[in-house]
């Protein structure tokens, strides 16, 4: 080996059956791999669910899997143009407990994804967090699991 470090087998074979397991869904659920071009990342994209502020728009979420997933949370953001939604930046970073201090192992690509389109069909309005401007100013694009987060809004 020359001096590259080796990924662990299991995180990829479970993230590459996670895959598989959404493409045979072939996007039933509004939730489909756009594309999958390392073992690190992935990107899948959702559909607004029908009777939803969001209804047939289209988001693209991007997936980065540490090197000790499923015991880790992933990296997922929104690419190439966020949602309107009072926990979601307008640099992509989400404020879901679940991608950060309420992660638990037995979560998969789609249990997050399902829980996004259900954050985002339960808003009554498109509106950017009240901190978005200073926290995106502090921020920028680093990873959003280097931020310090409050859950303390369940309605949306």
């Amino acid at each position: 080996m020359s001096g590259e470090r080796m990924r662990p087998i299991f995180p990829q074979k479970r993230v590459q059956k996670e895959l598989e397991s959404l493409n045979a869904r072939a996007g039933e659920d509004g939730i489909c791999v756009h594309d999958y071009p390392d073992a690190e990342s992935c990107r899948i994209q959702v559909l607004g669910a029908p009777g939803t502020l969001y209804a047939g728009e289209n988001f693209m979420l991007r997936f980065r899997f540490p090197a000790r997933y499923p015991f880790e949370s992933p990296e997922v953001v929104f690419e190439g143009g966020s949602p309107m939604h009072p926990h979601i930046y307008s640099n992509g970073h989400i404020c879901l407990s679940i991608l950060y201090d309420a992660w638990s192992p037995a979560l998969t690509v789609h249990a997050v994804c399902m829980s996004i389109l259900s954050m985002l069909s339960s808003a009554q309005e498109k509106v950017r967090p009240k901190d978005d401007a200073s926290y995106v100013a502090r921020v920028g694009h680093r990873s959003p699991k280097l931020s310090k987060w409050h859950f303390d809004d369940d309605r949306v």
